[in-house]
């Protein structure tokens, strides 16, 4: 998405809240095969997991059913049927169950060999719609992508069961849209109150909507960047609503075409229109167009109007010297924009008209793939566009939200879950203690020091940390072990704690807890250090403080580490086996050891790791040991495959893991989909033999809205940026 984006941005959190490097070293003499550096596992009375903060806002989540999806992207219920539910999932499939407490689903349609879903990307199976007047009229409409180069298709389907199921034999197809890139699909589509088919289609991808002079946003004879609208009861494939600003035209071909305006188009100067629908009661059009590189945006659309994509980002200049006609065009702001301190990838929801009792029946609700957060757009009459109010900040990557046939509102987790929109009035509160040393997980007398049930550990591959020292420590609860899967991986049990300390020299500038809440959900809270050093008090909100001498740090908030602790990656970063495949001098006996033959011996981990020679170990990247492709992809692995890897929330197929071949990273010789940040026509991802051209570099080495990583980072490291230069230089090919 384009996060759906974030992004839109080529996502990577190359600093993260609770997981990555150490100052300890290991530098102690080799220890003797076996041996253990602690006898004992120790017992942690004191430092475990508190309940997670409830929010002080008016609407609060709760899990809709307990069944799971894979990739979903969308919820609806058909017309006229209040019972079965849909789930849409971008791998192709159509889900459907039933009642609120369901055991199974099972398939609606499986058209998985039709669409092109590229991992980690924002293709395949993208929308859903059922004829307004279905089952009568059996129809329902899917948007998806499909083929190399990519089409977006919009198709019919039928049922020949009685609608128990959907036939992919029965497709017919109305639209299909040629596109330059994968991404910018949008493929929202759905009926509006005039009876109808509304589609949203994307610039066709790319960044900075690099289509000819004007760009598609604001071409009109082209269907990308634009909101359509269709009506699917008239002439095969579909005829022209009457009103539609261009409907005397000729139906626009699917490439475009070099003159008269596309008589689809109903409003046009769109980004990336990923999620969008009508209010049920006046029938207004509310989008949700995800930016560029600054601003997210919510548009009330009106037929013909122009919302300013390349012109602008949001209500801002992007690209009007370079297009002709900005000048002078009549642009519409959006109603409400935010910059990407708050999230990445705007996920355009639905105005509330259920049942329950709340002062937001009738705003609009929305939320951000990126960052989890929720809003409500309050006042209409206010000055636009104007910065939401925010509601709720989640860990789910909000993909979708979808409405009941009663109006009530759910939001779709593309990790796999629904939730449903309660509301009441609460007063929030959150359980974390304002002091350090009241927390547990730090000796009262002394909290620079760690209470005695804690574990510590250091890791190969360190995280840049704006060149921060780092000491890091394991707290788990008695009788709970960490599960060591076949991948590598680790898992933690409900109730664990990670504790990371940042030093700049020898001052403590922040201590970082994550933790693993008692309901299983992470969350991530920092505490910010005083002059003296006696003390550090929880800081919420995040923040960026003046250490003086020219630097500064800036401390995440709440979900900023959860956009860098990512679900695909497991939430814990740094901790799995090839990280802790390495000697450690551990303070309690003053041994080195492997971390693991200790961890196995004092008997945290399920299952054990007798033998750490037989296990992989990641190199050093500053270090002399392994190739220096070993090492930049050890360096990738740590600080981009969080974020950048299958499953994840990016909006980009890239997968940097260590395990992934150079060829299958979709990375080396491909050009971005983000945008090529002024490097011109050459620019890839890896350009191999040419650092100069590869974006990934000159993404590391700046700190603007460019910038990777777009989050939690004030400097540039240097060190990474020569590695990664010096390996990419040093490439011939993609094998």
């Amino acid at each position: 998405m384009a996060r759906l984006a974030q992004t839109l941005l080529l996502l990577a959190g190359l600093q993260a809240c609770g997981g990555g490097s150490s100052n300890q070293d290991g530098q102690a003499p080799p220890p003797a095969a076996g041996q253990s550096g602690l006898d004992a596992r120790p017992a942690n009375a004191t430092c475990t997991a508190w309940p997670r903060p409830s929010a002080g806002s008016d609407i609060f989540l709760s899990r809709f059913t307990n069944l799971s999806f894979t990739m979903p992207v969308a919820l609806l219920q058909p017309p006229n049927d209040s019972s079965r539910w849909f789930v849409v999932q971008q791998n192709g499939l159509v889900r459907q169950f039933s009642g609120t407490n369901p055991t199974s689903a099972s398939t609606f349609i499986d058209i998985s060999g039709q669409s092109s879903e590229v991992g980690g990307g924002e293709a395949g199976l993208l929308g859903m719609a059922f004829h307004p007047n279905y089952p009568a009229d059996n129809r329902v409409f899917l948007a998806y992508t499909h083929g190399t180069p990519i089409v977006l298709r919009v198709s019919s389907f039928s049922s020949s069961d009685g609608g128990a199921t959907l036939s992919p034999a029965s497709e017919s197809i109305l639209l299909s849209i040629n596109k330059p890139f994968d991404n910018h699909n949008g493929g929202n589509i759905a009926f509006g109150p005039d009876g109808y088919l509304y589609i949203g289609v994307g610039d066709g991808g790319g960044g900075g909507d690099r289509h000819g002079d004007r760009g598609n946003g604001q071409r009109l004879t082209t269907m990308l960047g634009k909101m359509l609208r269709i009506d699917v009861n008239g002439a095969a494939p579909y005829a022209i609503p009457p009103t539609n600003p261009y409907a005397s035209n000729a139906l626009c071909p699917a490439a475009g075409r070099a003159s008269g305006e596309c008589p689809e188009i109903y409003a046009y100067g769109f980004r990336n229109p990923w999620r969008w629908s009508f209010d049920r009661e006046n029938g207004d059009l509310w989008v949700g167009d995800v930016g560029q590189s600054e601003l997210e945006e919510v548009d009330l659309v009106t037929l013909g109007g122009n919302y300013g994509w390349r012109c602008r980002e949001g209500d801002h200049d992007f690209n009007t010297p370079g297009t002709p006609g900005c000048s002078t065009a009549t642009l519409i702001d959006p109603v409400a924009q935010y910059d990407h301190t708050l999230g990445i990838a705007v996920t355009g929801g639905y105005v509330y008209r259920g049942s329950q009792n709340t002062g937001l029946l009738g705003r609009y609700l929305f939320g951000d793939f990126g960052s989890g957060r929720i809003w409500a757009w309050i006042a209409e009459n206010a000055t636009r566009p104007r910065e939401p109010t925010q509601l709720l900040d989640t860990n789910f990557a909000i993909a979708s939200f979808g409405q009941g046939n009663d109006g009530e509102l759910y939001a779709v987790d593309y990790g796999g879950t629904l939730q449903r929109i309660d509301f009441a009035t609460v007063v929030g509160t959150n359980p974390a203690p304002r002091q350090l040393s009241a927390t547990g997980c730090v000796s009262s007398a002394d909290p620079k020091q760690p209470a005695t049930g804690l574990i510590p550990y250091a890791i190969n591959a360190q995280f840049w940390s704006d060149g921060a020292d780092k000491d890091r420590w394991i707290a788990l609860p008695d009788g709970q072990r960490i599960s060591t899967g076949n991948d590598g991986d680790w898992s933690f049990p409900n109730g664990t704690v990670l504790m990371k300390n940042f030093r700049i020299g020898t001052r403590l500038i922040e201590t970082r807890l994550f933790m693993r809440h008692p309901d299983g959900v992470w969350g991530g809270f920092s505490y910010e250090w005083n002059a003296e050093q006696t003390q550090a008090t929880l800081l919420e909100g995040g923040a960026v403080r003046d250490l003086g001498g020219g630097r500064s740090w800036m401390f995440p908030s709440e979900g900023q580490c959860l956009d860098c602790h990512t679900q695909a990656a497991g939430r814990s970063l740094g901790l799995e086996t090839a990280q802790l495949n390495r000697s450690l001098t551990y303070p309690q006996t003053n041994r080195s050891a492997n971390e693991l033959t200790t961890l196995s011996h004092i008997g945290v981990l399920t299952p054990t790791i007798a033998d750490p020679s037989t296990q992989p170990a990641l190199p050093d990247p500053l270090g002399t040991t392994g190739t220096i492709s070993d090492r930049a992809r050890a360096y990738l692995h740590t600080n981009c495959s969080q974020c950048h890897r299958p499953g994840s929330t990016a909006p980009t197929n890239l997968d940097f893991r260590y395990t992934t071949p150079l060829i299958a990273t979709n990375a080396c010789n491909a050009v971005p989909q983000a945008g090529d940040v002024g490097l011109g026509s050459n620019a890839r991802v890896i350009a191999p033999g040419s650092s100069a051209n590869s974006v990934l570099v000159n993404r590391m080495n700046r700190r603007d809205s460019a910038a990777m990583p777009p989050l939690a980072s004030l400097t540039a490291d240097a060190a990474g940026v020569s590695l990664v230069s010096q390996w990419i230089d040093s490439l011939s090919s993609c094998q």
